[in-house]
C-alpha cells in the first residue's frame, strides 16, 4: 500500500515543503554560485529513472543540481581533470551535499522519489546486469539505501546490493530510517567521494580498470549511451 500509493504522497508533500521552506537558501547559492561558476549556477544532466512498463526502457530525465565544477579548459579547449575543476565552493557543496537540493525539483515533478536507488549516469546504466537493472523499477532517490550506509566510499557490486536489496522491502518505516541516517552521515561529511579520488569513477572506467570488460565492448557501450540520451 504504502510502495504503491502513500509515497508519491510522501514525495510530494515534503518535497513541496522543502522547496518552499529552503527557498531563501537555494537563492541565495544560485546567486553565489553565478558569480564563483562565472555562469550557470546549475548543472543538469540527464539520468536514467524508472522503467516504463508500456516500452520496458528506463525514462531519461534530466537531474538538476547546482554546480560543483567550473569549465576550465586547456589551451586545445579540452575540460580540465576534476580535481583542478573541483574549487573551494564546489568541495562544500558536495561534503555538505547542498549540490542536491535542486533535485527537490525532479521528486515533486515525479523523475525522483525522496528515498530509492541513487540515479547513475546513462552511461553506467549501460554497463549493468539485467539483474542490476532492476533497480530501475522503482524511481531513483535524493538518498537510498547505499548512501546512508557510505554514500560514495563503497564498490560498485556493494551500491547495486543495496539498492536491489532496498527495493524488495519498500516501507515508511524503512524510508525514515534511510533519510535520518542520511543525516548523520551528511553531517559527519562521511563517504564524500571514493579514498585518492576528485569524483566516484563511473562504473564502466570501474569495469575497465579491473579489465572487467575490453576495451572494444567498451566503447561499444558508451556509443550506445550516446545515442540513448541522443534520442531521449
Amino acid at each position: 500500500m504504502y510502495e504503491k500509493f502513500a509515497k508519491r504522497i510522501f514525495d510530494i508533500v515534503l518535497s513541496l515543503i522543502g522547496l518552499i521552506v529552503l527557498s531563501p537558501v537555494l537563492l541565495i547559492f544560485t546567486v553565489i554560485g553565478a558569480i564563483l561558476m562565472r555562469g550557470n549556477p546549475f548543472f543538469l544532466q540527464p539520468r536514467p529513472g524508472k522503467i516504463d512498463p508500456k516500452t520496458g526502457r528506463e525514462k531519461i530525465f534530466l537531474l538538476i543540481k547546482f554546480r560543483s565544477m567550473t569549465d576550465k579548459r586547456d589551451e586545445h579547449g579540452n575540460l580540465l581533470p576534476d580535481d583542478e575543476r573541483l574549487n573551494k565552493y564546489g568541495e562544500w557543496l558536495r561534503s555538505s551535499s547542498c549540490d542536491e537540493l535542486p533535485e527537490l525539483l525532479n521528486i515533486l515533478i515525479g523523475d525522483m522519489s525522496l528515498v530509492g536507488p541513487r540515479p547513475q549516469l546513462v552511461r553506467d546504466m549501460v554497463f549493468m546486469t539485467d539483474a542490476q537493472r532492476r533497480r530501475h523499477s522503482v524511481l531513483p532517490g535524493l538518498t537510498g539505501l547505499a548512501q546512508c550506509n557510505g554514500r560514495n566510499n563503497m564498490s560498485w557490486e556493494q551500491k547495486f546490493a543495496y539498492d536491489l536489496k532496498y527495493i524488495e522491502n519498500i516501507t515508511l518505516w524503512g524510508d525514515i530510517k534511510i533519510l535520518a541516517k542520511t543525516a548523520v552521515k551528511v553531517f559527519q561529511k562521511e563517504g564524500i567521494s571514493e579514498d585518492g579520488r576528485a569524483t566516484a569513477l563511473d562504473f564502466g572506467d570501474y569495469l575497465l580498470e579491473n579489465e572487467l570488460v575490453d576495451f572494444e565492448a567498451y566503447l561499444q557501450r558508451q556509443n550506445e549511451a550516446i545515442d540513448l540520451i541522443r534520442g531521449r
